[in-house]
Protein backbone atom coordinates (compact mmCIF):
# COMPACT_ATOMS: atom_id res chain seq x y z
CA UNK A 1 0.00 0.00 0.00
CA UNK A 2 1.29 3.25 -0.89
CA UNK A 3 0.54 5.51 2.06
CA UNK A 4 -2.94 6.83 4.11
CA UNK A 5 -4.96 9.03 2.32
CA UNK A 6 -5.40 12.19 3.38
CA UNK A 7 -8.56 14.57 4.16
CA UNK A 8 -7.73 15.72 -0.02
CA UNK A 9 -8.60 12.50 -0.84
CA UNK A 10 -11.93 12.82 0.58
CA UNK A 11 -12.88 15.96 -0.43
CA UNK A 12 -13.40 15.09 -3.63
CA UNK A 13 -16.98 14.91 -5.71
CA UNK A 14 -18.42 11.49 -3.88
CA UNK A 15 -18.43 9.26 -7.01
CA UNK A 16 -14.98 9.82 -7.42
CA UNK A 17 -14.48 8.65 -3.87
CA UNK A 18 -16.67 5.98 -3.99
CA UNK A 19 -15.33 4.46 -7.17
CA UNK A 20 -11.58 5.33 -6.15
CA UNK A 21 -12.08 3.20 -2.87
CA UNK A 22 -12.47 0.26 -4.22
CA UNK A 23 -8.74 -1.91 -3.56
CA UNK A 24 -7.94 0.45 -0.94
CA UNK A 25 -6.57 -1.09 2.62
CA UNK A 26 -8.89 -0.37 5.76
CA UNK A 27 -6.83 -0.62 8.68
CA UNK A 28 -7.68 -0.68 12.38
CA UNK A 29 -5.93 -1.71 15.72
CA UNK A 30 -3.79 -4.60 14.45
CA UNK A 31 -6.61 -5.97 11.75
CA UNK A 32 -6.94 -4.97 8.39
CA UNK A 33 -8.42 -5.56 5.01
CA UNK A 34 -8.89 -4.55 1.36
CA UNK A 35 -11.80 -2.65 0.16
CA UNK A 36 -13.88 -4.51 -1.48
CA UNK A 37 -17.64 -2.60 -2.03
CA UNK A 38 -19.13 0.68 -1.08
CA UNK A 39 -22.10 2.80 -0.90
CA UNK A 40 -22.55 6.91 -1.70
CA UNK A 41 -24.78 8.62 0.33
CA UNK A 42 -25.30 12.67 -0.57
CA UNK A 43 -27.58 15.19 0.97
CA UNK A 44 -30.17 14.92 -1.85
CA UNK A 45 -30.39 11.56 -1.88
CA UNK A 46 -33.71 10.68 0.38
CA UNK A 47 -32.47 7.42 1.50
CA UNK A 48 -29.09 9.40 3.25
CA UNK A 49 -29.12 10.33 6.12
CA UNK A 50 -28.26 14.08 5.64
CA UNK A 51 -31.60 14.37 3.43
CA UNK A 52 -33.30 16.43 6.30
CA UNK A 53 -30.42 18.62 7.37
CA UNK A 54 -27.75 18.49 9.89
CA UNK A 55 -29.43 17.53 13.08
CA UNK A 56 -29.16 14.38 15.14
CA UNK A 57 -26.94 11.71 14.41
CA UNK A 58 -26.61 12.93 10.71
CA UNK A 59 -24.67 16.51 12.33
CA UNK A 60 -21.10 13.92 11.88
CA UNK A 61 -21.92 13.65 7.86
CA UNK A 62 -21.75 17.64 7.47
CA UNK A 63 -17.99 18.20 9.01
CA UNK A 64 -15.46 18.09 7.45
CA UNK A 65 -14.04 15.30 4.92
CA UNK A 66 -11.66 12.31 6.52
CA UNK A 67 -13.83 12.08 9.01
CA UNK A 68 -15.60 9.03 10.23
CA UNK A 69 -19.39 8.89 10.45
CA UNK A 70 -20.50 5.83 12.76
CA UNK A 71 -24.18 4.96 13.90
CA UNK A 72 -26.36 2.30 14.77
CA UNK A 73 -28.21 0.28 12.09
CA UNK A 74 -31.71 -0.60 13.30
CA UNK A 75 -30.62 -0.78 17.16
CA UNK A 76 -28.49 -3.71 16.12
CA UNK A 77 -25.35 -3.68 14.49
CA UNK A 78 -22.54 -0.46 13.40
CA UNK A 79 -21.92 0.94 9.97
CA UNK A 80 -19.08 2.94 9.42
CA UNK A 81 -18.62 5.63 6.72
CA UNK A 82 -16.26 8.23 5.84
CA UNK A 83 -17.25 12.08 5.12
CA UNK A 84 -16.53 13.14 2.18
CA UNK A 85 -16.75 16.35 -0.57
CA UNK A 86 -16.61 19.91 0.75
CA UNK A 87 -17.44 20.52 4.49
CA UNK A 88 -21.28 20.83 5.32
CA UNK A 89 -22.19 19.04 1.91
CA UNK A 90 -23.76 16.43 4.00
CA UNK A 91 -21.93 13.40 1.92
CA UNK A 92 -20.40 9.98 3.13
CA UNK A 93 -19.21 6.40 1.87
CA UNK A 94 -20.56 3.63 3.47
CA UNK A 95 -17.84 0.59 3.86
CA UNK A 96 -19.76 -2.45 3.42
CA UNK A 97 -16.98 -5.30 2.47
CA UNK A 98 -13.47 -5.88 2.73
CA UNK A 99 -11.27 -8.72 1.64
CA UNK A 100 -9.42 -9.86 5.17
CA UNK A 101 -5.98 -9.39 4.90
CA UNK A 102 -4.42 -8.80 8.38
CA UNK A 103 -5.49 -10.09 11.89
CA UNK A 104 -7.60 -12.75 10.79
CA UNK A 105 -7.92 -14.96 13.86
CA UNK A 106 -8.73 -11.82 16.06
CA UNK A 107 -11.83 -11.18 13.58
CA UNK A 108 -12.41 -14.66 13.73
CA UNK A 109 -12.68 -14.02 17.63
CA UNK A 110 -14.85 -10.79 17.21
CA UNK A 111 -16.99 -12.53 14.69
CA UNK A 112 -17.16 -16.10 16.44
CA UNK A 113 -17.25 -17.62 13.26
CA UNK A 114 -14.06 -19.28 11.59
CA UNK A 115 -15.75 -19.45 7.96
CA UNK A 116 -13.73 -16.83 5.89
CA UNK A 117 -16.67 -15.20 3.68
CA UNK A 118 -18.63 -14.56 6.86
CA UNK A 119 -16.06 -12.13 8.61
CA UNK A 120 -16.21 -8.69 7.07
CA UNK A 121 -19.22 -9.15 4.33
CA UNK A 122 -21.77 -6.45 5.13
CA UNK A 123 -21.41 -3.40 7.27
CA UNK A 124 -22.22 -4.68 10.25
CA UNK A 125 -19.97 -7.69 10.03
CA UNK A 126 -17.48 -5.33 8.92
CA UNK A 127 -17.21 -3.06 12.13
CA UNK A 128 -17.93 -5.82 14.41
CA UNK A 129 -14.61 -7.90 12.88
CA UNK A 130 -12.74 -4.39 13.34
CA UNK A 131 -13.46 -2.97 16.43
CA UNK A 132 -15.01 -0.63 15.41
CA UNK A 133 -18.33 1.24 17.62
CA UNK A 134 -19.79 4.65 18.02
CA UNK A 135 -17.15 5.72 20.14
CA UNK A 136 -15.73 7.24 16.57
CA UNK A 137 -17.83 8.73 15.67
CA UNK A 138 -16.17 12.00 14.16
CA UNK A 139 -12.77 10.56 14.62
CA UNK A 140 -10.69 12.39 11.58
CA UNK A 141 -8.93 9.05 9.96
CA UNK A 142 -4.77 8.35 10.92
CA UNK A 143 -2.79 9.83 8.32
CA UNK A 144 0.67 9.94 10.34
CA UNK A 145 2.63 6.76 10.73
CA UNK A 146 2.67 6.97 14.35
CA UNK A 147 -1.67 7.60 14.77
CA UNK A 148 -3.19 4.34 15.98
CA UNK A 149 -6.60 5.13 14.83
CA UNK A 150 -8.99 3.92 11.51
CA UNK A 151 -6.65 4.26 8.56
CA UNK A 152 -7.63 4.00 4.55
CA UNK A 153 -3.96 3.30 2.50
CA UNK A 154 -4.07 3.92 -1.38
CA UNK A 155 -3.47 0.73 -3.21
CA UNK A 156 -0.51 0.14 -5.20
CA UNK A 157 -2.33 -1.01 -7.96
CA UNK A 158 -5.78 -0.90 -8.91
CA UNK A 159 -7.47 -3.98 -7.68
CA UNK A 160 -9.84 -4.46 -10.87
CA UNK A 161 -12.51 -3.59 -12.73
CA UNK A 162 -15.15 -1.43 -10.28
CA UNK A 163 -18.71 -2.42 -11.45
CA UNK A 164 -22.15 -0.28 -10.39
CA UNK A 165 -25.70 -1.55 -8.96
CA UNK A 166 -28.61 -0.30 -6.90
CA UNK A 167 -28.02 0.03 -2.86
CA UNK A 168 -29.00 -2.52 -0.65
CA UNK A 169 -31.62 -2.53 2.23
CA UNK A 170 -33.08 0.70 1.46
CA UNK A 171 -36.88 1.93 0.08
CA UNK A 172 -36.54 5.40 -1.18
CA UNK A 173 -34.34 6.46 -4.02
CA UNK A 174 -33.81 2.93 -4.58
CA UNK A 175 -33.09 2.77 -8.25
CA UNK A 176 -29.90 4.86 -8.08
CA UNK A 177 -26.60 3.21 -9.09
CA UNK A 178 -24.33 3.95 -6.11
CA UNK A 179 -23.35 0.96 -5.32
CA UNK A 180 -19.82 0.49 -5.75
CA UNK A 181 -17.82 -3.12 -5.71
CA UNK A 182 -14.96 -5.08 -7.33
CA UNK A 183 -16.01 -7.28 -10.04
CA UNK A 184 -16.13 -10.95 -9.55
CA UNK A 185 -15.04 -10.31 -5.68
CA UNK A 186 -16.17 -13.24 -3.44
CA UNK A 187 -15.94 -10.91 -0.22
CA UNK A 188 -18.72 -8.68 -1.40
CA UNK A 189 -22.05 -8.66 0.16
CA UNK A 190 -25.44 -10.34 -0.52
CA UNK A 191 -26.93 -9.87 -2.77
CA UNK A 192 -24.04 -9.80 -5.19
CA UNK A 193 -24.51 -7.34 -8.07
CA UNK A 194 -26.10 -9.07 -11.16
CA UNK A 195 -27.38 -12.01 -9.17
CA UNK A 196 -30.75 -10.84 -8.78
CA UNK A 197 -30.78 -8.67 -12.31
CA UNK A 198 -29.50 -5.44 -11.22
CA UNK A 199 -28.65 -3.35 -13.91
CA UNK A 200 -24.20 -3.11 -13.91
CA UNK A 201 -22.29 -0.57 -15.28
CA UNK A 202 -18.33 -0.07 -15.28
CA UNK A 203 -18.44 2.97 -13.17
CA UNK A 204 -17.25 6.48 -14.01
Amino acid sequence: MVGALSAEFFARPPRDVASDMIGCLLSYGGVAGIIVEVERYERWDAASHSFRGPRGRARTMFGPPGRLYVYRSYGVHWCVNVVCGAAGTGSAILIRAVAPVTGVALMESRRRTAVPRDLCRGPGRLTQAFGISGTLDGAVLAVGAGEHGVRVSAPERRAGRVVRSPRVGITRDADRLWRYSLDGSPWVSDPRPGAVGEPIAVAA
